[in-house]
């Protein structure tokens, strides 16, 4: 039996300690908190779907992207980010612009990274 047509997607992001980078989730990006408890902080992402920031004491991030978001405008998303406090990734070598937007060869997408408290790496895409 395949998935239900009303089932909506739930991420998880690891941390030693979700309620020590709730503030970022909610005051920074902006996502509603809908629980917590001592297993996770859990935000609405809108459409039924939500972000489990999810405990787990001995989490070291990975160093690939763990989440990301699909934007509208990369450039004016990375602005305003950027007014809060968020520093984005460089990679030397990658080719990103000044503000960290990397554009993909063909330019079917355009992609900026960026750290949660613990270092947990998170990103947004502009497509098209």
């Amino acid at each position: 039996m395949p998935l239900p047509t009303d089932a909506h997607p739930i991420a998880f992001v690891f941390s030693a300690n979700p309620a020590a980078s709730k503030s970022f989730y909610s005051d920074v990006l902006g996502l509603p908190p809908i629980s917590e408890d001592d297993f996770a902080v859990a935000f609405d992402l809108g459409a039924g779907s939500m972000l489990r920031l999810t405990a787990k004491p001995t989490h070291v991030p990975a160093p690939h992207t763990a989440f990301g978001w699909s934007v509208a405008d990369i450039a004016a998303t990375v602005a305003a980010l950027k007014a809060q406090g968020v520093v984005f990734k460089i990679y030397e070598g990658f080719g990103q612009d000044a503000e960290g937007i990397w554009t993909s060869p063909a330019g079917e997408a355009r992609v900026a990274w960026f750290p949660d408290p613990e270092g947990n790496l998170l990103s947004l895409t502009q497509f098209g």
